[in-house]
């Protein structure tokens, strides 16, 4: 495949707690990706971004430079995966933040789930996700790679026990995401996204 054809896969990391298990499990699935021949890898952890947690109302702000550092790694992506947690059957606020400092970077691109959590393998914070990106004018897919019990799960080396079944989810989730992130790149090629007014937007 060659360069031009390749898809930039961006890999963010949502938690930013201490202890957290979202950096192994980041570091596992980039590794599955790394074996294709069609995503070019960026791995994005937010607790090193740190993006404030103050925004201004005024659309016409200048945003801090942590966010306009972020900004172009963000718009150079064709898709993204989500590494989050479940938090009181929700996704961490440290995302939602992510997610609302940026507009056009969203825009018309697929994002899938990488989730973890207890009984629920974070799925809960999965399903709200999916309503935040299609307000942000992104593309969710329907596969998903999701870990219940996750301490249990994996080994000292960040492998999952159940290897097979693990990199199985893995590749349906990248391939499910590698057609869509192609077919709307071509379309936004052809016709530049642009959304509709915003309805229930507001300070």
């Amino acid at each position: 495949m060659s360069d031009m054809d390749r898809l930039r896969l961006v890999i963010i990391i949502g938690s930013v707690r201490k202890g957290r298990f979202g950096p192994v499990a980041a570091e596992w699935l980039a590794s599955r990706a790394r074996l294709r021949d069609d995503f070019d890898i960026d791995v994005i952890d937010l607790a090193t971004a740190w993006l404030p947690d103050v925004m201004s109302t005024e659309l016409s702000a200048r945003k801090p430079q942590a966010v306009q550092d972020l900004a172009p790694w963000l718009a150079a992506a064709d898709a993204f995966v989500v590494v989050t947690p479940e938090y009181k059957q929700s996704f961490p606020a440290s995302l939602k933040s992510a997610i609302d400092w940026y507009d056009e970077e969203w825009h018309a691109k697929p994002v899938g789930f990488l989730s973890y959590g207890g009984a629920s393998s974070g799925l809960c914070a999965v399903a709200q996700l999916r309503q935040v990106f299609a307000e942000a004018h992104a593309v969710t897919i329907r596969e998903t790679v999701s870990f219940h019990d996750y301490q249990e799960r994996f080994d000292a080396q960040g492998r999952p026990f159940d290897i097979e079944a693990g990199h199985e989810a893995a590749r349906v989730m990248f391939d499910r995401l590698s057609w869509w992130a192609r077919a709307l790149r071509q379309a936004r090629q052809i016709e530049p996204y642009e959304r509709a007014t915003d309805v229930c937007a507001g300070a």
